[in-house]
């Protein structure tokens, strides 16, 4: 999400490691690990308090989750995995101070997170400076990984050790406009974001994309974060003659926006990305969403044969919090982190090496394996090679996938 066509969207998970190259704090390494273990910590970070929190506390449960799945079925000998958990509170400021807390931590080898592109924006230096690995499982800007020019297809990776699980709103968007517009048959599309880097960049793309296929943009508009009333710019929605609305922003704001858009008299569709596809956006629509539409990464977690064993460990753990959008994707975001750990230890003759925090950075771009939400892997640029995505739609009060495929444009 989180910043960020054709492409339909499920669900998401991200994580993001970290670890510095002196190895871990009071842990054996070497040949000094025969008969103990290493501490290998994978940080997490993630709006775990506030707004976000029902994301925020899915991704660290999930990751959570992963750690403990290689502990038990001793994934790595000699070595126990465990969590240090972040909260963000999907503030940037806080996001770069917990950047640098996890990479002052030397237990830490990688971090999962954030859940917000504009988050991750102020933490990626800091990670990349200290070699430590981050894997978003939400982050959908396409700057993240391909530079500030990937507009112009000029792509540049900023930072080595970033790499996600969500694919970008370069997919994500394209994907929503030609829905839209081919399926959903709408043609004239009112355009709002909330002036931060996920939305604002994910309505851009998709508003590019719907002009292309020949639809109309009969307005568009800001609100602020952290805003309650929207009933000015609801008012211009439905005087503008528009057939469907497009928001880039998160569900905070998006259930408000679209009762109050309704009220005003446009009984016309919301669409939105990942960042709305939670059930909070129903709740806070005082359910009057029926008809909305939203993209997420991937596929619905609950109808991919992958994922029937995480869903059957993250019930039997008795997590209080449900996983929610990205809590596949955290889970394998987390498990990339753990399977170069593993290539670490086992081209380092089984033991762990003193620079673990370098040498999983290295093995990083190897990594491949099946997880939760499919193949995983990453391309050159640190993204993910799964392009798939789900459309979702709210009918009797409840998220129902419409449509899930693979971008291919």
């Amino acid at each position: 999400m989180r910043k960020s066509s054709l492409l339909v969207v499920t669900i998401a998970v991200t994580g993001a490691l970290t670890l510095s190259a002196c190895g871990s704090r009071g842990a054996k390494t070497g040949s000094d690990n025969a008969g103990g273990t290493t501490k290998v910590v994978i940080g997490v970070d993630a709006p775990i308090s506030g707004k976000l929190s029902a994301l925020g506390l899915g991704i660290k449960n999930s990751a959570d989750l992963a750690t403990k799945k290689a502990n038990k079925d001793n994934l790595v000998p000699g070595v126990t995995f465990s969590i240090e958990a972040k909260d963000d509170q999907a503030n940037p400021t806080s996001g770069k101070q917990n950047a640098t807390a996890l990479v002052d931590m030397k237990d830490v080898v990688g971090v999962v997170g954030p859940l917000n592109s504009s988050v991750s924006q102020t933490m990626q230096k800091v990670f990349n400076d200290a070699k430590l690995t981050q894997v978003s499982p939400a982050n959908t800007s396409p700057e993240l990984s391909l530079g500030p020019d990937w507009g112009s297809s000029k792509f540049t990776r900023p930072y080595a050790s970033y790499f996600r699980t969500a694919t970008t709103d370069v997919v994500q968007g394209k994907y929503a406009a030609q829905y839209l517009f081919n399926e959903a048959k709408k043609t004239k599309v009112y355009v709002i974001d909330d002036k931060k880097t996920y939305g604002a960049g994910l309505a851009a793309i998709f508003q590019e994309e719907f002009k292309k296929l020949g639809g109309t943009v009969a307005g568009s508009d800001h609100i602020n974060p952290d805003d309650k009333d929207f009933s000015a710019v609801a008012t211009k929605v439905a005087s503008s003659g528009a057939d469907s609305v497009y928001y880039g922003g998160e569900y905070p704001e998006a259930g408000p926006l679209t009762d109050q858009i309704k009220k005003a008299g446009a009984k016309v569709p919301v669409m939105g990305g990942d960042g709305i596809y939670d059930p909070e956006f129903i709740k806070l629509s005082n359910n009057n969403s029926d008809g909305d539409l939203a993209t997420s990464v991937g596929a619905p977690v609950e109808e991919l044969s992958s994922a029937k064993t995480f869903v059957a460990d993250y019930t039997a753990a008795g997590y209080k919090d449900a996983y929610s959008a990205y809590g596949g994707y955290s889970y394998d975001a987390a498990w990339s982190i753990i399977e170069a750990v593993k290539a670490a230890v086992e081209h380092n003759g089984g033991k762990v090496p003193s620079d673990l925090r370098t040498k999983v950075l290295a093995e990083m771009a190897k990594v491949n394996f099946s997880g939760v939400t499919g193949q995983v892997s990453f391309d050159q640029y640190g993204d993910t090679t799964n392009k798939q995505l789900t459309v979702y739609s709210v009918k009797g009060g409840e998220w129902k996938a419409v449509k899930s495929g693979t971008y291919n444009g």
